[in-house]
């Protein structure tokens, strides 16, 4: 299990177009993938689940994956977020 703390800078967070970005590309691997914001932490494969967490710009969140392929998710989902989704 690998776990990274990042930072949202986004203009508008993890809200629906970029959510929608950010589960498409976790459920490229195979292992779990979770995102936790405060005490909370939701299945970042499923998009009610990560727009629940109402991420906004600047929020920092914990990304963490468990399985096979886990290293290789951390690093493309936290490329995704750095990159500020293609914005």
């Amino acid at each position: 299990m690998v776990s990274k703390e990042i930072v949202v800078s986004n203009q508008v967070g993890l809200h629906a177009r970029p959510a929608t970005f950010f589960i498409q590309k976790a459920n490229e691997f195979a292992s779990s993938i979770w995102i936790s914001k405060d005490e909370r932490k939701v299945n970042a494969k499923s998009l009610l689940g990560v727009l629940s967490l109402g991420i906004t710009r600047g929020t920092t969140v914990t990304l963490t994956a468990d399985g096979s392929d886990e290293d290789a998710a951390l690093e493309a989902l936290i490329s995704l977020v750095a990159s500020n989704f293609a914005e």
